[in-house]
């Protein structure tokens, strides 16, 4: 490190002449180094602002491109008291009455009263099946109690179709199978093999019904449909009926109709996020002549060319079954600002009348308006686009900043060192005058006759 203090010959702050020297010949080229990287970080910034805007309206897009948005049906129930309801795109419109007598149940059948679940039953097996499903069986040692002939069964690898459980009833405790499945199909059949001689095991596994398996029973419209299961999927078609309750004497009103809202709420968002696009690519590209501000992207080519492609994209028409369609048939206008509008009323109407060709309009595979749009967005935002390519070019450019300042740096350290070099020989040679005119004046002082001015 060179010599930083004030010079012992001259007097000089060498330290404070160098740093000036050193500031003045790299300011200049720090602020430009500044500039640049404040420019770069914007221009960063706004590629990610813009990326994000698109990618959002990617995914508005999406749902254009999905035929549920157009062909959905949706249902309604008058009461929620006996029933729910889904569909599924094969349902047709219409109304429908329906009534419920009774839910289907599953049969729980009981063992034999024992005096203690904690006392062996005696040995043996036990045969167990549920409607024509195979059978499974369950081996009983002598020393198995009531509570593990429960848990042989629940445990039982065979075992998918009965729970068993012990219910501690007035007369005492006695183990109940219930079925797992609803429906007179489903009736629970036990036999009891005795193996060593008594028939404690037979005797006790004489079932008795508790309660009785019964099919779901229901009228829709006046026509009977009966049911093992209270999921009722064939009723009517494309309609899935899930019983709660029944009442032979209540009726509950099913309404099945077009999902009309889906189509529109998708509609209104693909507008909301075509307008955050625009919107983010005018302030990126926008010039105030009061303030002279420019937006961080002014001049750049790229959100031009997004912008251009979007618009002709949406002023297109578009083939459909019902002839070329564009957005102004849907009430869908364009602004002086570039924006889009809806006309509510209007594309309420325009869904409402549709027989298939706002979904053609939109989601034709390639040639549909999302479709095309979709492609459109993807060749910018998916990874490794046309985005990620502009980044990876900015962020090079920030890349050979730091070497370049990097490269200043060293310079400016060598341009240091050469000054403090510089400046500390000019001191060395003026302290080194002034020791000899300081010697010389002693000399001169100590001749004969010569009268020192300090006396």
């Amino acid at each position: 490190m060179a010599l930083t203090s004030v010079g012992i010959g001259s007097g000089l702050d060498i330290g404070g002449i160098v740093t000036a020297l050193v500031n003045a010949e790299s300011a200049a080229k720090i602020a430009k180094f500044d500039v640049s990287e404040g420019t770069i970080t914007s221009q960063i910034s706004g590629i990610g602002s813009l990326k994000s805007t698109m990618s959002a309206f990617n995914d508005k897009l999406a749902a254009l491109m999905d035929a549920d948005t157009f062909g959905s049906q949706k249902v309604a129930v008058s009461t929620k008291d006996y029933l729910s309801a889904t569909v599924d795109e094969t349902a047709v419109s219409g109304s429908y009455q329906v009534k419920v007598e009774q839910l289907a149940q599953s049969q729980k059948v009981g063992s034999t009263v024992v005096a203690d679940k904690a006392s062996t039953i005696g040995e043996g097996s036990l045969t167990i099946a549920v409607g024509s499903n195979d059978s499974f069986n369950i081996s009983v040692a002598a020393t198995d109690t009531l509570t593990e002939i429960m848990n042989k069964i629940n445990s039982s690898d065979g075992n998918d179709d009965v729970t068993a459980t012990i219910i501690n009833g007035e007369l005492g405790p006695q183990l109940v199978l219930g079925s797992k499945t609803t429906g007179l199909d489903n009736t629970i059949t036990v036999t009891a093999a005795d193996t060593d001689g008594n028939t404690g095991l037979a005797d006790t596994f004489v079932m008795t019904e508790i309660t009785a398996a019964q099919d779901a029973v229901l009228y829709i419209d006046g026509v009977k449909v009966v049911s093992t299961s209270n999921d009722i999927e064939e009723g009517i078609t494309g309609v899935t009926l899930k019983l709660t309750a029944a009442d032979i004497d209540e009726t509950t009103t099913l309404t099945v109709s077009r999902d009309t809202a889906k189509t529109k709420t998708a509609i209104e968002g693909f507008v909301t996020a075509y307008n955050a696009v625009m919107t983010t690519i005018q302030s990126l590209t926008s010039y105030d002549a009061d303030t002279e501000q420019a937006g961080i992207l002014q001049g750049d080519s790229l959100p031009r060319s997004i912008q251009s492609q979007m618009r002709n994209m949406l002023s297109s028409q578009y083939n459909t079954s019902d002839g070329n369609k564009m957005l102004a048939n849907l009430g869908i206008t364009t602004t002086t600002s570039g924006l889009l509008e809806i006309d509510s009323d209007k594309l309420t109407e325009s869904i409402a009348d549709d027989t298939g060709a706002i979904a053609e309009m939109f989601n034709t595979e390639d040639t549909g308006l999302a479709s095309k749009m979709s492609s459109l967005m993807d060749g910018y935002v998916k990874t490794g686009g046309i985005m990620d390519s502009r980044d990876s070019s900015l962020d090079e450019q920030l890349s050979r900043l730091d070497d370049s300042r990097e490269q200043l740096n060293t310079r400016m350290e060598a341009y240091s060192t050469r000054l403090y070099a510089q400046y500390n020989a000019m001191d060395l040679v003026v302290a080194n005058l002034n020791s000899t005119s300081e010697d010389i004046q002693s000399r001169l002082d100590s001749l004969p006759g010569v009268v020192n001015d300090n006396n």
